[in-house]
Order: C-alpha cells, then sequence, then structure tokens
C-alpha cells in the first residue's frame, strides 16, 4: 500500500456530510410548481377476476384531477425476463398488493380519499400459496403457466450418481429459506414531470437507472428517448430499488394531467407492493470422500415467485450454480423451479441467490466435517479454488484468496482454542463464500462500463458515469480511484449527477459489480486525461513527456520543481487555444465475459471475491434465544479501495445476516402480508449485534481498478451458515429453516433429548 497516495486510505464518504446535515435531496424532498400527489389502489385479495371497477365517485372528489385504471394505459404486456406485467391489473389480480387504479391530486389526503371512494368488484378464486402445492396437478392457475411453473434450470456435468456411488459418505437434507424485505430507509418513490416537447422527466431513487429507462418506455409505449431519469440522493435499495410500476404509473399520471406528479409508497405500502427476497426449499445432497474432498453435489430447488417474475429466473440460476466455483469439484446436477405463487412478487436482494444457496451448502460442509472427524476449517482448506482454477461451469477464477481467508479469520478469532473449550450454550461456527463482480447473463448485449473525465477551469476534474451511488460508498470509490491516478487528492474530484441526458449507459448497482467494472472504466477515463495533459504540458513547458510528472494539482519537471504548470492555467490555456473545448478522458471497459450458453456453460464475471466468516453465539436453552456475541469476517476483495467503506461495506452485511439468520420473515394471512411494518416485522437493533471485525485479504485481480474486486454482497451471503454452524457447536442441534426463532430452537432441543 505504500506505492499508493489515496487508494488504500481510509476515506470519509464525499457525500457524508450533505446527508448528516439534511442538505441531501431525496425523491420526495422534490417539490415542483404545480405538482400533484398520486396514491396507487391495490388489490385486497390474493387472486380473483376484476368485475368492475367504479371510479365515478373519486373523480367528482373536489382537488383529484385523474383517476386511471387498465383501459387508461397502453394495455401492454412487459416484463424483465417474462412479459406478466401490467401497469395496472386489467382483468385478474393474482396477489394482494397488485396494482388496479391510480389516483393523482392536489394533495395526498384528497389521493388517499379519493381511493376509499373508488368501488372494485370481483370473482374471488382459489388461490395457492405454497410452490410445492402450486406445482400439484389440479392447482389453481395463476398466470396459465403449466403447473405454475414460470422457468426451469436443469444442468449436469460429470457422472453424479457414479460419483456418490464412490463416496466415503452421502448427506441429503432439505433447507428452507424465508422471504424477507429488503428494510431500506426510504421507500419506493418518483416525481415525474410532462416536459413540453412530450418528453418525461423522472426523478427517481433507483439502481440500474438505464435499464429502468429501457423496461419503461415499453410499459409507456413511447420511444426511449422521451424518457429522461435524473438521479436524486437514494436511501438504500439492497436489490429492491429495480424496476417498479410505480415509476411508469407515475409517468402515466404525469402524462395525462400535463402536471408533475409525485408518487410515493408509504411503508405499509412498501411492504405491500415490494419485491421481497426469493424464499427457496432447498433440496441438497452431496458426496465426500474419507478426507473430506468433495466428490459431487446435486440440488433441487423450488422457489416461490409470487404473482408476476421479477428477477427471479436469474436468482434461482444463481442459487443452482454459483457456489459451484468456490470448491473443486467436478459431478453436479442442478434443478431448479421458479413457481408462480398467490403472493408477493420476489426480487432481488443482496446476495442474490447465492445467499440462499451458501446457507445449505455450508451447513452441509460443517455437517459432513463433524461426521467424518475433520476440523471445519481444515475441510474447507482441503477444497478451497485457487487462482486460475476453472469451475466445472466454466467460471475462471483469475485471482482467489478462500484459503488465506479461512486462515487469517480463524486465526484472528482464536479457532481452535475456542472449539476446544467446548463449553455448553456456547459455540462457534465458520462458513465461506464465493461471489462476482458484474454478471454479464444480465444484460446480455453488454456487460462493462464507460466514464468521462473533464479538466475543469480551476484544476479540479469532474467524473460522469451512469453507475450509481445508492449508499454503498460508489462516489468515494470513484473518487479516489481518479484521484489516485491523477495525482491529485479526493477533494479535487467532483462526481457528476446520474442524468441519462448527460451520463453513459450503465447497468447500475447490482452483482457487486461497481467498483470493479465501473471503477476500472472511471480508472482508464483517467489514464485517458493524464495521457492528454501531460501531452499538452509537454508541448508549453518543452520538456519531454518522460521527464514531467503529476502532483499536487501541477504538472513538474522531474529535478526541476520550479519548472512547471498548474493544472488550472493549463485549462485555460487548452480551452482558449482549442476554441473553448475542454481536455477530456474517456474510459470503456469491456470484462471480456461471456453470457453463458444453453447448457449454462461459460465465464460471467471478470472477477470473483471470496470471503469466510466466524460468529460464536450464546444460546440460552429455557428461552430458545441465540445471541451473536462475536463476529469474524475475512473478505478477498482484491484490493482495498477504501478501508473505511469497506469495513461498511462488511458490517452492514453481517448486520443484514443477522437479521436474515435469527428473526426476518414475512408471514401471510390469507395472502396478505400481516407483519407490514417494523412494529411487526423486526430487524437487528444494537443491541443483537456484536462487535464486528473486519479482515481484508488483497489477492490484486488483474482485471479491477488497481486490483479491486466486487464486495457489497459476498458481505450477507455466510451469515447465516456461520450463525446454524454455531449454534450446532453450542447446543448440538442443526437448523435447517431460516429464521431461526427461539420457538424452533427450542423445538429441536426438545428432540434432541428424546
Amino acid at each position: 500500500m505504500s506505492d499508493f497516495k489515496v487508494v488504500g486510505k481510509p476515506q470519509p464518504f464525499v457525500d457524508a456530510r450533505q446527508k448528516a446535515t439534511g442538505d441531501a435531496v431525496y425523491t420526495t424532498d422534490i417539490h415542483l410548481p404545480g405538482m400533484l400527489y398520486g396514491k396507487i389502489l391495490r388489490s385486497p385479495i390474493p387472486h380473483g377476476r376484476i368485475l368492475n371497477i367504479d371510479t365515478s365517485r373519486a373523480l367528482r372528489l373536489p382537488g383529484v384531477k385523474k383517476v386511471i385504471t387498465a383501459r387508461d394505459t397502453p394495455m401492454l404486456c412487459y416484463g424483465i425476463t417474462h412479459e406478466d406485467w401490467h401497469l395496472l391489473a386489467p382483468d385478474k389480480v393474482r396477489f394482494v398488493g397488485e396494482e388496479i387504479a391510480a389516483v393523482a391530486a392536489v394533495d395526498l389526503d384528497t389521493a388517499e380519499e379519493a381511493l376509499d371512494l373508488i368501488k372494485m368488484e370481483f370473482e374471488e378464486l382459489p388461490a395457492v400459496y405454497d410452490p410445492e402445492e402450486a406445482m400439484q396437478p389440479g392447482a389453481p392457475l395463476i398466470n396459465d403457466a403449466p403447473g405454475n411453473i414460470a422457468h426451469v434450470f436443469e444442468v449436469e456435468r460429470g457422472n453424479v450418481e457414479e460419483a456418490f456411488g464412490d463416496s466415503y459418505l452421502v448427506l441429503e437434507e432439505k433447507y428452507y429459506t424465508s422471504q424477507v424485505y429488503q428494510s431500506y430507509l426510504e421507500p419506493m418513490a418518483a416525481v415525474a414531470k410532462p416536459e413540453s416537447d412530450g418528453r418525461i422527466s423522472f426523478y427517481l431513487p433507483i439502481q440500474i437507472p438505464s435499464k429502468c429507462r429501457v423496461t419503461y418506455a415499453k410499459a409507456l409505449d413511447m420511444p426511449i428517448d422521451s424518457l429522461r431519469i435524473i438521479q436524486p440522493h437514494i436511501g438504500g435499495g439492497f436489490g429492491a430499488k429495480m424496476e417498479t410500476p410505480l415509476h411508469p404509473i407515475a409517468a402515466l399520471l404525469a402524462k395525462l394531467t400535463g402536471k408533475p406528479v409525485s408518487l410515493a409508497n408509504t411503508r405499509e405500502e412498501d411492504f405491500m407492493g415490494g419485491n421481497p427476497r426469493l424464499p427457496m426449499n432447498i433440496q441438497l445432497k452431496m458426496g465426500f470422500t474419507r478426507e473430506g474432498l468433495i466428490t459431487a453435489k446435486k440440488v433441487r430447488i423450488v422457489a416461490a415467485n409470487g404473482g408476476r417474475v421479477c428477477y427471479g429466473v436469474p436468482i434461482l440460476g444463481t442459487a443452482c450454480f454459483r457456489v459451484d466455483s468456490m470448491y473443486k469439484f467436478q459431478n453436479v446436477k442442478a434443478e431448479g423451479y421458479l413457481v408462480y405463487t398467490n403472493t408477493l412478487p420476489t426480487g432481488c436482494f443482496r446476495g442474490f441467490g447465492n445467499s440462499q444457496m451458501v446457507f445449505a451448502l455450508e451447513s452441509m460442509m460443517d455437517q459432513a466435517a463433524h461426521q467424518l472427524g475433520i476440523d471445519p476449517a481444515e475441510m474447507r482448506h482441503a477444497n478451497a479454488v485457487h487462482s486460475g482454477y476453472v469451475s466445472v461451469h466454466g467460471w475462471q477464477v483469475k485471482s482467489a484468496a478462500l484459503d488465506e481467508c479461512v486462515g487469517k479469520a480463524t486465526d484472528a478469532a482464536g479457532w481452535k482454542k475456542k472449539r476446544a473449550e467446548k463449553i455448553f450454550g456456547k459455540g462457534i461456527g465458520l462458513a465461506c463464500t464465493n461471489h462476482v463482480s458484474g454478471y454479464s447473463a444480465f444484460f446480455p448485449p453488454f456487460h462493462g462500463s464507460s466514464a468521462m473525465l473533464r479538466l475543469e477551469l480551476n484544476g479540479k476534474v469532474s467524473v460522469t458515469s451512469g453507475e450509481v451511488e445508492l449508499g454503498q460508498g460508489q462516489k468515494t470509490a470513484f473518487s479516489q480511484i481518479a484521484a489516485e491516478a491523477l495525482g491529485l487528492t479526493v477533494e479535487d474530484v467532483r462526481m457528476t449527477p446520474v442524468d441519462s441526458d448527460l451520463s453513459t449507459f450503465s447497468l447500475g448497482a447490482w452483482a457487486s459489480r461497481t467498483t470493479t467494472v465501473g471503477g476500472k472504466a472511471v480508472y482508464l477515463a483517467a489514464a485517458d486525461l493524464r495521457s492528454k495533459i501531460m501531452a499538452y504540458a509537454s508541448m508549453l513547458l518543452e520538456v519531454e513527456e518522460d521527464q514531467l510528472f503529476m502532483t499536487g494539482g501541477k504538472v513538474i519537471q522531474d529535478g526541476c520543481p520550479d519548472k512547471g504548470i498548474a493544472l488550472a492555467d493549463l485549462a485555460s490555456r487548452y480551452l482558449y487555444q482549442h476554441n473553448g473545448s475542454f481536455i477530456y478522458g474517456f474510459g470503456e471497459f469491456n470484462p471480456g465475459t461471456q453470457v453463458p450458453d444453453a447448457e449454462k456453460y461459460g465465464n460471467p464475471s471478470c472477477a470473483y471475491p471470496f470471503a469466510a466468516h466466524i460468529a460464536e453465539v450464546e444460546v440460552d436453552t429455557e428461552t430458545g434465544q441465540v445471541q451473536v456475541v462475536s463476529y469474524h469476517a475475512a473478505h478477498d476483495l482484491g484490493r482495498t479501495i477504501n478501508p473505511l467503506g469497506a469495513s461498511g461495506q462488511i458490517e452492514g452485511g453481517v448486520a443484514m445476516g443477522v437479521g436474515w439468520a435469527l428473526m426476518e420473515d414475512l408471514f401471510y394471512d390469507h395472502g396478505r402480508v400481516a407483519n407490514a411494518g417494523f412494529l411487526d416485522y423486526r430487524v437487528p437493533g444494537p443491541k443483537d449485534l456484536p462487535e464486528i471485525k473486519s479482515i481484508f485479504v488483497e489477492s490484486n485481480d488483474p482485471y479491477g481498478p488497481f486490483g479491486a474486486k466486487g464486495l457489497g454482497e459476498p458481505a450477507l451471503n455466510p451469515v447465516a451458515a456461520a450463525i446454524s454452524n454455531a449454534i450446532y457447536d453450542a447446543v448440538g442441534i442443526r437448523l435447517r429453516e431460516l429464521p431461526f426463532t427461539p420457538e424452533k430452537v427450542l423445538t429441536e432441543l426438545k428432540k434432541s433429548k428424546k
């Protein structure tokens, strides 16, 4: 790290002051002249035909400017992977919370009153909530898909059954993961403004503005260039803030009224109309040698998609295949079923399917280690992939430090000593993960990123990128990357707001790609800008470029500190000599990845991060309460750009994982979310969390900027399994259904005593 002046140094987030002082502008802070306020009427039943919608009373209410139903929309089916979305339900509802009508009024109170005046008549239809039941013959059909199966994955490599036959130990278990809400600070919101030229300007807190623009153009039956997306500050996302009907509904209200429209969910509406984590029933079978080496893996996953398909297809695919690049084995069979149910449509959540499968896999790895009499850490060492490994699915692991992560985590946690103590009620557990840094199967036309840097007249640099800041520290990391490459300070770099009229087209914040892919584009743009600055300085100073260096906002001749030029002076001279043109640097990064073929074979990511987590727990055998008392997380993140931000990512991921493992679960009452609010949906507070110790392992990846890889999602993936394994170490019970509530703990303890 001594070679870097900015990269690798703790850096407070560049937008921290704005957020701390309240100066940061979020979507609901935007108030435009003549703005109306929208509300959405949602289905009160889980499944039924719409017989009649009477909006007449709502339209007569003073202050109501527009009421729309499906007949006011383009009536087009659209979607992400399946065209089973409608802006407003035209004839049938498939889950409680589905959008049926929308109102625009002069204020929120009037809009809410108008919703109460809309009369709806339904023919209720039988509903099905469990995915296994939904697949059975005679089950109610939700979207006319045979067996309610929206998508199927089937892949086999090697000879799984033969490998099982040759195995010393074969285990088979079922695991169940829960449906959880992303719990971001800012509910879904939009401000849509009609422009005089027929365009619609959006202010949207979304993770993938460029891709959403494509989807919304189709939903609204408008040319893509007629939609402009401007990014305000975003109050968290964690995968949830992708496409949502709320945004184009706001646009349609704005278009039909000719007025700006603000449309935002309350917290309860956000619970009822969001896209929570995809729950999975996982049947896992694994084979092992006497020495603990994996021989084969077979998995069958049934996932409760909900009433329409969001990102369930790639999420299920991730669960089926991603973990197979963490350990060395060549015999794999995977079956995955994405099943329609009359529940909330499910979507992205930090971990994106990998977290669900890591829970099952790492629980079974621990079980196998105990049955074989092998230290669970030693078993991970023996199976871990190394740099240069090509997985059974063709994933090319250029850098891997999983082995080192396990070693550093166990050393820091005092693993061997604490395992030897064997105090009943106290336990320690280990779990590992891998992940991606971007994923090319998401948006097949391209997988890269681009950026533009401009030398300003004050000698500072502005960075334009379509990549999104949603609280993960993207602006800060990009500023550090640009500053390091240009010999500047972070204060000398300014990130321009994301605006589809001005920014580059970007895939946005998902798949832990921002630093690796977007940051590399910034790095390349900075290198291009530096090259142009140095060439111009060489001409002005009449000195060869190889005798010049850039530092402290100046270009200086090596060995002659008095001979140089300030970047501000250089920018001004260039501007006047080139007819008002600034010096620009452009960067394009193509990671050279592959969209997996029809057999799901190919290398979809340019870099693969790894991690090893160790949880220590105390289990109260009287109450069933589990308390995480210590946590160590070692992450192979390639290169640490900002240690402060990296620690925050790890701590936040672990906190979310503790919630998922111990308390969070959406539950339904006849298709309606019964705990739609933070009074009933509990998330971890300070007393629920231990001190979380972050350990950085640097493998210096060949692709990322300065060797960096992704971090945001891997921080959550192993938490549930680490806690589960620690509970086993503490009291000898294996918990295979999330969350591990006190009731479940007590039930298993009673079983263990029989």
